[in-house]
């Protein structure tokens, strides 16, 4: 049985539509591969799909008054459409609210239950709010992280120290769907025996080895995904529950279950499962071959925040389950930015790919000037940025100039000195090549100046280097442009057009453009199907071909193989007699500037907000009596370790010293503080904070951006005054 290849690109939510980061993650990194294993001749099925179960979906169909399924139906054909338009070539881009997606995860679990091993029955306390009458999904609650402090974490994981956490775990819990203190409710839940897998789990991802067999190398795994990965491992796994209290999911297939469906984790990957079924099923294939065959690589693309579910949770699941061929990578990327700032949907800081097509309609090659300016920043082993100006400095530099000057040349040239048709070459003449002074052969050219380009790049893919991969393919137009410019056939062929010289140089211009064409194809595809309109062939060469006839200095095409008219390919966007493009990028960076303004403004709006809604209870003015305030001088200063945001302040009261821990640190130096008269609270009961013994409270105020302002007291007032 011939090797088979099965991707996966993460399966989007169908609740919102997707953002050029969800473009640069997944799916562009999946496209450039899995079109490249094509070229190769590769047994592939390259399956995505819509995730359309959980929370999300419910969630959002009750803020906007509609069923889920009107949700999923638009968002699904939404994406769906997007992703065909910007050339993501999936073998098929299927739905997890299918009949058959719906029996193949219900079939799944009762595969798991047979086992009477790897599902157990626990009674808990989980967050419910009380406004929608729903219990919440990790993801639907916010608090502050009980680690870091990060005030915005999730009730799964703190996204800004990489925490992974449970809700009841939150400090000052609120539903995202009223805003308001969720209530614990018991509620009874099937969970997956994680821990189970806990051994092989770790010797797989440290080691990449199963029960002695060497199933895959971890010196290619990327660093953030191990590093992920054996954190969570080393962590203790615990048993996860896989189903949820809701009314929209996929039910579980059991008796007394009443309410209870497939928890959105579990259902999901099993997406990439039916999506494989519902196309083998259409292609006459067994589905089986691509996720149960002996020589079987199994590869997921992923951004980071999916790592653990695919490199932990799904492959414990199919572990469990028996037979299934396990990752041979998950080529993780990280986030990529906009602007500097993260992507949010929720804040408007975003362009979606839809939207991005629409305003660009008109523009050419839209969708490759896309593609490339994202490969350029993709977030492979840290965050990546996309910048209106890079789009611009990147079609113009690298497209225009070096790719698409390089092919108008190799037309121009042929139409002007040989007809339009492609002349013979001298195989043995001397040329000179990439450098001025370095001379070779038609043949040697190819041998050590192209093949070198084309196995490096099959390399580069092969590790999912794709940012340094599109360099190499740039390489080539660039030594093709430096071959022209060093052997200046138009000077020659003043005299003589059709001396050897001339003929030589100006079919290795084709050979060069030709083997461009194939390489370029994966990254850019909508640019090199007008590439093979230009040079009027159809580019069904192999990967092993295309090596074999550079290796033995043949051309690609047949000598007087007739050329398509020269036509530009790259209309650059800075143009002085053409602003159409320009203007266009100008609007678009106005937009985010407008879009910025309106955020920093609502911000200061909810933080002002938020400071006039912080009132306490009334009290008595015998409580108030309670509280001895006095004034006191900051005599020494110095940072708590291990603490960002704690002070250890010494403050002398004019008859004792006491020691205060404050959280001053990220508001002002120790050496700030020194000489400041404060007020402090005197009469507060001392506590241990970071094993240091706090003796009062220095008082401050809030501003509303979150910052805080030591109280200036009237000067000339003497330490230890009380304050009344």
């Amino acid at each position: 049985m011939s090797k088979k290849y099965t991707l996966t690109a993460a399966l989007p939510y169908a609740n919102g539509a997707l953002h050029l980061g969800h473009l640069a993650g997944a799916y562009l990194p999946a496209d450039i591969y899995a079109r490249f294993l094509r070229r190769q001749g590769k047994d592939l099925a390259f399956v995505c799909g819509s995730d359309e179960h959980g929370a999300a979906i419910t969630i959002r169909a009750k803020k906007e008054g509609r069923s889920p399924q009107e949700i999923i139906d638009h968002y699904h054909a939404l994406n769906k459409k997007t992703f065909e338009q910007l050339g993501i070539s999936f073998d098929i881009y299927h739905r997890t609210s299918s009949e058959l997606h719906h029996k193949t995860a219900q079939d799944f679990f009762l595969q798991l239950l047979e086992k009477g091993d790897q599902f157990e029955q626990k009674t808990t306390e989980q967050y419910y709010d009380e406004d929608f009458k729903q219990f919440l999904a990790d993801r639907y609650i916010q608090g502050t992280c009980p680690k870091c402090g990060h005030e915005e974490a999730f009730g799964d994981q703190c996204e800004k120290c990489g925490s992974t956490l449970s809700p009841t775990e939150l400090i000052n819990p609120i539903s995202t769907m009223s805003g308001k203190t969720p209530v614990l409710k018991e509620t009874t839940h099937w969970y997956f025996r994680l821990d189970q897998h806990e051994a092989w789990l770790k010797e797989w991802v440290e080691k990449g080895q199963v029960d002695g067999q060497q199933l895959h190398d971890p010196s290619q795994w990327r660093k953030h995904v191990l590093g992920q990965c054996l954190s969570w491992i080393e962590g203790g796994l615990q048993p996860r529950a896989i189903t949820r209290d809701l009314d929209w999911g996929i039910k579980l297939p059991i008796e007394n279950a009443e309410g209870k469906v497939l928890y959105v984790w579990f259902d999901a990957p099993l997406g990439y499962i039916s999506a494989t079924k519902a196309w083998a099923e259409e292609q006459g294939k067994n589905w089986e071959d691509y996720w149960k065959g002996e020589d079987t690589e199994l590869i997921h693309f992923i951004g980071k925040d999916n790592i653990v579910f695919h490199c932990v949770v799904f492959p414990a699941m199919l572990k469990a389950a028996g037979d299934y061929v396990l990752p041979k990578n998950v080529p993780a990327n990280q986030f990529l930015n906009l602007e500097g700032k993260k992507f949010s949907k929720s804040r408007g800081w975003v362009i979606e790919q839809h939207q991005y097509l629409q305003d660009f309609a008109e523009f050419p090659n839209k969708e490759d000037a896309l593609r490339y300016a994202l490969i350029r920043s993709l977030p492979e082993n840290k965050d990546g940025d996309f910048k209106w100006e890079e789009f611009v400095a990147l079609h113009d530099n690298e497209l225009a100039d070096n790719l698409g000057n390089f092919f108008n040349r190799v037309l121009s040239f042929i139409k002007k000195y040989s007809a339009g048709k492609l002349p013979a070459a001298d195989l043995d003449l001397l040329i000179q090549g990439s450098e001025v002074g370095s001379e070779s052969s038609y043949k040697k050219f190819c041998q050590t100046e192209i093949l070198p380009l084309v196995e490096r790049l099959e390399k580069e893919i092969m590790a999912f280097e794709l940012r340094q991969a599109i360099q190499t393919v740039l390489e080539l137009s660039r030594l093709g442009n430096g071959m022209f410019q060093n052997n200046s056939p138009w000077k020659v062929a003043k005299e003589n057009p059709e001396a050897a010289e001339v003929q030589t140089v100006l079919a290795l211009g084709v050979q060069i453009a030709a083997c461009l064409n194939i390489l370029l194809e994966p990254f850019l595809p909508f640019v090199a199907k007008k590439m093979q309109e230009l040079l009027n062939w159809s580019a069904d060469l192999d990967w092993e071909g295309l090596k074999a006839k550079l290796a033995a200095g043949q051309s690609l095409l047949a000598v007087g193989h007739a050329l398509a008219e020269p036509k530009v390919i790259f209309a650059k966007i800075n143009n002085k007699k053409d602003k159409r493009w320009s203007d266009l990028i100008l609007q678009q960076e106005q937009l985010l500037q407008d879009r910025l303004k309106a955020l920093e403004a609502e911000a200061k709006r909810k933080a002002q907000e938020e400071a006039n809604q912080k009132r306490l209870p009334e009290i008595e003015f015998d409580d108030f009596t309670k509280v001895e305030m006095r004034l006191a001088k900051v005599i020494s200063a110095k940072k708590v370790k291990k603490a960002d945001r704690l002070l250890e302040i010494e403050v002398d009261l004019g008859n004792e010293k006491r020691t205060v821990v404050s959280g001053l640190a990220k508001f002002y130096t120790p050496e700030e503080l020194l000489g400041q008269q404060v007020v402090m609270v005197v009469n507060l009961k001392p506590r241990k904070l970071r094993g240091i013994v706090s003796q009062g409270m220095i008082l401050t105020a809030e501003n509303p951006d979150g910052s805080l302002s030591l109280l200036q007291p009237w000067k000339g007032m003497q330490d230890g005054a009380l304050i009344k």
